[in-house]
C-alpha cells in the first residue's frame, strides 16, 4: 500500500509516527505520568503534549490560542469519524526540505518557514483515528503576533509561497519523501483554500483552509482518501468564531 503522509503538519509531525531529525533525538527528554495516559517530550524548546483524545485536555482559558481550536470529538463530529490519538506542539518545526527549494512553503505551511519569530502565542493540534496507519487526520495551527500588521505579513508569505508551487517533492523529518501537486481552490485579503495531492497516494489528500483575523493567523489541514473540503472550511469558520 502506498504510503501516506499529511504533508505539511509541521510542528506536530516528529511527535507522531515519524521520529525527530537526528540533531535533536538526542536532546529528547520524556516524562511519563503516572496514569499512563499523558506524554510530554521536550525537544530543544518545543515542548509536545500528547494524551488519548477522549481524555479532557488541560482547562483553557477564554481567549486564548488553546480555546481557539477544537476538541477532538468536535472534530470527529465534522470528519465522519473518531479520532483517538492528540498531540499539541508549543512552537511552529523547523522547515521540510522541499525540491524545488522554493515550495519550502507548500510542503511545510506550520513550519518556521511562515510562522516567523514574532509571534507571541502558538499551538498547533493534530487528532488522527490511529497512530500506525491513519485514515483521517486533521491539523489545527494558531499563531498569534503583537500587532495586525506582523500577522499580516505572516499570511502573505503563506499565500504567496502556495500561489508559487504546483507540486514538490517532500523529504519528510525522519526520512519520507512524497512528491505533491498543489492547488489553489479559493483566495482573498483574509482567507486561502487550498489543495495538496499526494502523487500515487490512492486518492490521499489533504484540504486546506488558512484564515487572517487581527493579530492571528490559523491554518486547518483535513487528510483522507476522499473529499475534506466541507470538513475543513467548517472546523476553520468555527475557529474563526473562537479567536479574539
Amino acid at each position: 500500500m502506498t504510503h501516506r503522509t499529511t504533508s505539511d503538519q509541521g510542528a506536530v509531525q516528529s511527535a507522531q509516527s515519524t521520529p525527530p531529525p537526528a540533531s535533536t533525538r538526542t536532546k529528547r527528554l520524556r516524562v511519563l505520568a503516572l496514569t499512563g495516559v499523558v506524554l510530554v517530550a521536550l525537544i530543544g524548546s518545543v515542548v509536545w503534549w500528547r494524551w488519548p483524545a477522549g481524555d479532557r485536555p488541560p482547562r483553557v482559558v477564554a481567549g486564548t490560542v488553546q480555546a481557539a481550536v477544537l476538541t477532538s470529538r468536535e472534530v470527529s463530529k465534522h470528519v465522519g469519524t473518531t479520532l483517538n490519538t492528540e498531540t499539541r506542539a508549543s512552537e511552529p518545526a523547523p522547515p521540510t526540505q522541499a525540491d524545488p527549494p522554493g515550495c519550502s512553503v507548500a510542503v511545510g505551511p506550520a513550519t518556521t518557514v511562515v510562522y516567523r519569530r514574532g509571534w507571541t502565542a502558538f499551538l498547533s493540534v493534530a487528532q488522527q483515528d490511529s497512530d500506525a496507519a491513519a485514515e483521517h487526520t486533521v491539523t489545527q495551527t494558531v499563531g498569534r503576533y503583537a500587532t495586525a500588521d506582523q500577522a499580516s505579513k505572516v499570511f502573505s508569505t503563506l499565500t504567496d509561497g502556495i500561489n508559487a508551487c504546483t507540486s514538490a517533492v517532500r523529504n519528510a523529518p525522519g526520512g519520507g519523501v512524497s512528491r505533491w501537486t498543489y492547488r489553489v481552490d479559493s483566495t482573498s485579503a483574509n482567507a486561502l483554500t487550498w489543495t495538496a495531492t499526494q502523487d500515487q497516494g490512492e486518492g490521499w489528500a489533504c484540504y486546506r483552509e488558512a484564515r487572517l483575523k487581527a493579530s492571528t493567523v490559523f491554518l486547518v489541514v483535513v487528510c483522507q482518501a476522499g473529499d475534506g473540503r466541507l470538513a475543513a472550511r467548517t472546523i476553520a469558520s468555527q475557529m474563526a468564531g473562537r479567536v479574539k
